[in-house]
């Protein structure tokens, strides 16, 4: 039996007023959530969605807030002005509270009809699933899909969801649970987080048999294997919680195709790295309205300190670069270097420096967009 109700979650949930809370531009309302403890709950959400004629139908976007986040107006503002609905949740019970600076309470007010608070919440691992958070937050993200979905001025064929951080490790498992998104885009987060470099200051101090249990229940590797949809993986180099070789065994394990947007230390936040980069963009123009393909990645090989990437693209790269590190040990610490690479026809080469440990290259386009191969570990 499936631990997650999918025919409830694929259903369009019951909404309520939200009445006190304004932003301009778009509306506030609360969606119904799954039960929590024998008593009903409700998510909270802002929805907006750009001008548009009679019987249009819009793009649109699920968007996932991250540790120490809720539900924030001005990202669905951004998609909106991008010509895109939005919808934004708050995926831990509470509320956005404007006596607090955007983007820095460490907890927003909770509500009368909370679901269970966050962050990861690995001591409570031994609860029954159906009362943790991540069962209720990944519920939150299909549900708002839902809803979206039975908007007349959404495309349901044409919804993408994205995250960051934690939201991110949201969207890859309800990348795994719900086929019905166009393509997903985690930024930062991912699976495969029982390894020794993952940074979550929530599993300090928590026993081990807590932690596996969490993995077992929790980790996106359980889902992103069903995974059939395109998904770009946005992070960087020194990410402090979701490591490279995590991030790389997490994008190996779903059936879709695969893009890749990493960054020499991109820095870890919400705002503007988080919810900007400009690959999450241009992947939505090119699924959603039939803008210029991301470029793809074909091949990448080497003999002796000779490294190669092949590459398909509409348009070509206007510049190449290779990225590499000399350390070892945890991949937060790792200090990585850029140096030009030759870009040749469709195949980008370079020579490893000597002592590389770890190197991949990246091609940029004309608007600093990235496509990133695979990382590649020397012995």
């Amino acid at each position: 039996m499936s631990l997650w109700p999918t025919d409830q979650l694929f259903r369009t949930p019951a909404t309520y007023p939200a009445p006190g809370f304004e932003a301009e531009g778009v509306r506030a309302l609360f969606y119904e959530g799954l039960p929590w403890r024998g008593r009903p709950t409700r998510i909270f959400a802002w929805y907006g969605a750009p001008p548009h004629a009679p019987g249009e139908r819009l793009p649109a976007m699920v968007l996932v807030h991250g540790g120490g986040g809720t539900a924030f107006p001005d990202w669905v503002r951004l998609w909106m002005e991008r010509g895109y609905a939005a919808l934004a949740m708050d995926t831990c019970g509470g509320v956005p509270s404007w006596r607090e600076t955007p983007y820095s309470s460490p907890c927003w007010p909770r509500h009368a009809h909370s679901g269970p608070a966050g962050w990861g919440n690995f001591a409570q691992a031994h609860l029954p699933p159906e009362e943790q958070w991540a069962y209720h937050a990944v519920a939150a993200v299909v549900l708002g899909h839902s809803l979206l979905r039975s908007f007349p001025e959404v495309d349901p064929s044409r919804i993408g969801v994205t995250g960051v951080s934690w939201g991110g490790v949201l969207t890859c498992l309800a990348a795994g649970l719900d086929p019905r998104f166009a393509f997903a885009a985690p930024v930062y987060g991912c699976g495969c987080l029982g390894g020794e470099s993952v940074g979550l200051t929530a599993l300090a101090g928590v026993e081990r048999a807590k932690v596996e249990r969490w993995l077992e229940l929790w980790d996106p590797a359980t889902l992103l294997p069903q995974a059939a949809m395109p998904m770009l993986w946005v992070s960087g180099t020194n990410d402090l919680a979701f490591p490279l070789d995590s991030l790389q065994a997490s994008y190996r394990l779903p059936q879709g195709a695969r893009h890749l947007a990493i960054r020499v230390r991109m820095p870890h936040a919400h705002g503007g790295p988080g919810e900007k980069p400009p690959e999450i963009h241009a992947l939505a123009e090119a699924l959603c309205r039939g803008g210029a393909p991301l470029p793809v990645i074909t091949g990448q090989g080497r003999e002796g300190r000779q490294a190669w990437v092949t590459f398909a693209s509409a348009t070509p790269p206007a510049r190449a670069e290779l990225n590499y590190t000399r350390a070892l040990g945890h991949w937060t610490d790792r200090f990585w270097n850029t140096a030009p690479a030759t870009l040749e026809g469709t195949t980008v080469h370079a020579q490893l420096p000597a002592g590389t440990t770890v190197y991949f290259f990246n091609l940029f386009d004309d608007h600093d967009r990235v496509t990133s191969s695979e990382h590649v570990e020397l012995a």
